[in-house]
């Protein structure tokens, strides 16, 4: 049996199942085909519904899809034209129903996303890439719908496709990337001039972004309120446009659909009748509160039904200047509450100029934001007088401006003087910590013996050796001065803590050097925990480090010590040892000069050290016993003192 190995080169996967970023742009590229599909397909749906429980139908299938195609390119802000007239000239029709703009728009921005967390089999793109693969897609499938459209009774606008699908498109699917990234607030990217980047990153900029949304956002509930309102007082007329309007159930369906659709358009439309430009219905006709003139254009629809009447407006007409009221409200609070929090640091509140900018700045962006939806809410609805429906967006935006910068600025500072009361303030404004504001002078600091300490250097005496040994005044004494025992002083704490409250400034007269309580309540913020945790977490950090630190020290200095005793111990031994060598080579030479060189050695001894006895040759003693002695000295090993 022969054996052999394949040495073919390995199996070579395809592009796209090998990984890399071209199959995760291709993936996007689908999903956003698949997004703008799925828009479409659910519109078509709905007008087939309606289109086969219609009992009178004007055209067949292909009609009814044409028809999805172009209310899909309408709920992305294209404008149609209708050419089957009475007159028989085309009519447009720009007015955008706003609910319809939800669903293409959440597809797209849920294929964005989607893109940007892909599985784990496949790699994930950058989110340039995402942009522009899926937008790439969507508007793909946008382009074929156009031009299935343009032969339907709902013709799209060409040079409005051009313009608003893409950008409608563009906006969904950068919001599903930015969502992808995690929301990200920063950094700009380059392109943008330095100085606006600056500008942009300052704190009071992000407050009134949210102030201002949060001012806009109350513009459209109060409008939806008033619309609601509205209707249940003019609740005859809209049941009698709902009932004539159509015969058929499907045909009211199609109604009450359409209606819900145009719900937040009048949201819009009442916002800036509270606000007072009004909407125009009609070339010729504009409904305000205090009147509406001219004579209006009014179609037969449920909506238009719950219009004001004609004529002089009434005080409940006035009424409706309570929606931009607590529009400019909420702008102010929102701003107060980063300037000056309600339970937080008080000495880290903004000035009166930072608040004011912020306040101003916030009731801009909620002019902004009415301007733009105010421009997406109107539109024509035919020629002649059918050709301005709406409010107008840039009166609407400037009244929306006036209201929140007249009422939100003082309010705002309002509030903020209010959280800050009590606290001295600064030449600008701005609070003084309480560290800085001076006190009542305190006397010189007096020693334990009474004697006034004047000068003297700060780094020669420790502080607590000059406060009083009983800093609150509730001291006992152990004999009062004519020798009898004494009790506590209670009166005299009583009489002190009187003097405290009758100031009101919480300083102990006794006590100069005691800080003065703090006017603010107590309870502290979320702010303040999360500040004594980090400074807390810090301080243990630090000793952590200076107990490493201290034993590093300790180990070193115990190292070089013990190298300093063996270097000792090892001097010591060679001096000993050459000694001993040195002084037995020299007896065995010489041995009748041992004892005097015994002597010398035993004088030099007594020189270097005083308290060690002198082993002269003198002072042996005479006799047998002297000589035995020296006998044994010279014979025995050399004596070392």
């Amino acid at each position: 049996m022969t054996q052999t190995t394949d040495h073919s080169p390995p199996f070579s996967a395809p592009v796209l199942l090998q990984g890399g970023r071209r199959p995760a742009l291709v993936a996007c590229l689908v999903r956003g085909a698949i997004a703008a599909g799925l828009g479409l397909g659910t519109f078509a749906v709905l007008v087939i519904a309606l289109w086969i429980s219609s009992p009178y139908p004007d055209s067949g299938p292909n009609g009814a899809l044409h028809v999805a195609a172009g209310l899909w390119l309408l709920a992305h802000g294209t404008e149609l034209v209708r050419s089957e007239t009475l007159s028989g000239q085309p009519a447009p029709i720009g007015i955008v129903p706003l609910l319809l703009v939800v669903l293409p728009a959440w597809l797209a921005h849920r294929a964005a996303r989607d893109g940007l967390l892909p599985a784990d089999d496949r790699p994930r793109p950058s989110a340039r890439g995402a942009l522009c693969a899926v937008s790439l897609g969507y508007l793909l499938v946008g382009a074929a719908a156009t031009v299935y459209a343009a032969g339907g009774p709902l013709a799209p606008d060409l040079l409005s496709a051009v313009l608003h699908l893409p950008l409608v498109t563009l906006a969904a699917v950068g919001a599903g990337v930015w969502t992808a990234s995690g929301r990200p607030g920063g950094p700009l990217p380059e392109w943008v001039p330095a100085r606006l980047r600056k500008e942009l990153a300052r704190t009071w900029v992000a407050v009134a972004m949210r102030s201002g949304a949060a001012g806009a956002l109350t513009l459209l509930g109060g409008g939806a309120l008033l619309v609601a309102a509205s209707m249940v007082w003019n609740a005859d007329a809209t049941q009698d446009s709902f009932l004539h309007l159509a015969d058929v159930w499907s045909g009211r369906l199609a109604v009450l659909m359409l209606g819900l659709a145009l719900v937040p358009n009048a949201a819009v439309w009442a916002a800036a009748y509270g606000l007072g430009p009004g909407f125009a219905l009609g070339t010729g006709a504009t409904a305000t509160p205090l009147a509406l003139t001219g004579d209006p254009a009014l179609p037969h629809f449920p909506l238009v039904a719950a219009m004001p009447a004609e004529g002089p407006g009434t005080p409940l007409n006035w009424a409706a200047a309570a929606v931009p009221l607590a529009a400019a409200l909420i702008v102010a609070h929102f701003t107060a509450d980063r300037a000056a929090p309600r339970h937080g640091d008080r000495a880290t509140a903004w000035g009166m100029g930072e608040t004011a900018l912020a306040a101003l700045h916030g009731a801009v962006v909620c002019g902004v934001l009415t301007g733009f939806l105010a421009a997406a809410a109107g539109g024509p609805l035919g020629t002649g007088r059918l050709t301005a429906f709406g409010p107008v967006w840039w009166l609407t935006g400037a009244a929306a401006l006036m209201w929140s910068a007249v009422v939100a600025v003082p309010v705002a500072l309002a509030l903020r003087a209010w959280r800050v009361r009590g606290r001295a303030v600064g030449a600008d404004g701005s609070p003084v910590p309480a560290a800085a504001v001076p006190g009542p002078a305190s006397p010189a600091p007096v020693a334990a013996s009474g004697v006034e300490v004047d000068d003297m250097d700060d780094a020669e005496f420790d502080p607590y050796d000059f406060l009083p040994e009983f800093p609150t005044g509730s001291r006992k004494t152990d004999a009062s001065p004519d020798g009898t025992a004494g009790a506590s002083d209670e009166s005299s704490e009583g009489a002190g803590e009187g003097a405290g409250d009758a100031t009101g400034s919480g300083r102990d007269d006794r006590a100069p050097w005691a800080v003065p309580l703090s006017p603010w309540p107590k309870a502290p913020g979320l702010s303040s925990i999360a500040l004594d945790a980090d400074r807390a977490k810090a301080d243990g950090e630090e000793r952590e480090r200076e107990e490493r630190d201290r034993e590093e020290r300790d180990r070193e200095e115990r190292d070089r010590e013990e190298r300093d005793r063996e270097e000792t111990h090892a001097s010591a031994a060679d001096r000993t040892e050459g000694l001993g060598t040195s002084s037995t080579r020299s007896r065995a030479a010489n041995p009748t000069d041992n004892r005097a060189d015994t002597g010398a050695a035993g004088a030099d001894a007594a020189q270097q050290n005083p308290t060690l006895p002198a082993r002269l040759p003198d002072g042996l003693p005479d006799g047998p016993a002297g000589r035995a002695d020296a006998d044994r000295d010279d014979s025995g090993p050399p004596a070392t003192p």
